[in-house]
């Protein structure tokens, strides 16, 4: 059964952002000409005098941000992907990462799905850059629940994070009886005929093909990792145990992103067959979501069609 569709992960960041800010005056948001698109203009109309508006000078904006950090508050950023982690990457690399500032770099519009925007927009090796960098925290959550929870928990954690936000709205995962925890990993399917493991907004199609496997007579175990730096070692080796093979799944390059982290993890920990299904080694394309994925094999049918034949030819 195919999972519901929830709030897009944009207006989640909106409310939640202002929510924390009524309680914790600390918070500050820097925009970068982007608030009507990132929502946060949500944050703009309930905190005016906490919202700066930065214009289209994304690492004047980071050393901004860097600086107010410095001083005690708590800068969250508006922006796209593209602009949030590309260009000012040596900005973060060195007023951010490297003295270890609270900052918050909230990045929407990540991976494929940028409103037709195409590659120039389009990043997707974004995961792979920012958890190679010193004293960066990952975060990628699934759903709206899960990006509220992580946003909230991000307030409380003293030092960089970067939070992986896509732009529309996603499948509706987990319900009311779900915490995230920071650095924990988690299983949403058992199965021991092959282990899934998957990030972000992909995790809800590869647990919907995980049941596409499940009617071809294919048990999968499912694990999410939200926390992609630090990564959950011990989950990962168990659920390796469960199958002995092992597919990772992201909407992200294959070339050091999930896929990198496990395959990492594995041939230290315990050496395991595994193959990684992403986005190869190319920029992105101009299309609608549903093309996009259909054209890079991350829809849940896509999904379970390659997991498949993976799994006669390892």
């Amino acid at each position: 059964m195919t999972l519901p569709m929830g709030r897009a992960m944009r207006e989640v960041f909106g409310d939640t952002v202002t929510e924390l800010a009524n309680d914790d005056p600390r918070i500050v948001m820097l925009d970068g000409d982007l608030g009507s698109s990132t929502r946060g203009e949500v944050f703009q109309r309930a905190h005016p005098e906490r919202f700066f508006q930065m214009g289209i000078a994304e690492q004047n904006m980071l050393g901004v941000a860097a600086g107010m950090a410095s001083v005690g508050l708590i800068p969250y950023i508006s922006t796209f992907v593209a602009f949030a982690v590309i260009r000012p990457l040596d900005q973060i690399r060195v007023l951010i990462a490297q003295p270890q500032l609270n900052v918050k770099i909230t990045a929407g519009y990540s991976g494929l799905f940028t409103g037709r925007a195409g590659k120039t927009h389009q990043v997707v090796d974004d995961i792979s850059i920012m958890r190679a960098m010193p004293n960066m925290v990952v975060v990628s959550p699934a759903d709206d629940a899960e990006t509220a929870q992580v946003l909230r928990w991000s307030a409380g954690y003293a030092g960089p994070v970067y939070i992986r936000l896509v732009r529309d709205a996603t499948q509706h995962l987990f319900d009311s009886s779900y915490t995230f925890q920071f650095g924990a990993a988690v299983v949403l399917r058992e199965g021991s005929d092959v282990t899934l493991i998957s990030t972000g907004a992909e995790t809800p199609r590869v647990v919907d093909a995980a049941e596409i496997l499940a009617t071809r007579g294919i048990q999968a175990c499912v694990l999410h990792v939200p926390t992609i730096k630090p990564v959950d070692v011990s989950a990962i080796v168990q659920a390796a145990e469960r199958s002995n093979f092992v597919v990772t799944i992201e909407e992200h390059t294959v070339i050091g992103g999930l896929g990198g982290a496990v395959a990492e993890t594995l041939s230290e920990h315990r050496p395991t067959p595994m193959r990684r299904i992403g986005i190869p080694d190319v920029f992105g394309q101009s299309a609608s979501n549903d093309d996009l994925l259909q054209t890079y094999g991350l829809s849940a049918d896509r999904v379970a069609d390659r997991v498949a034949t993976l799994m006669t030819s390892a």
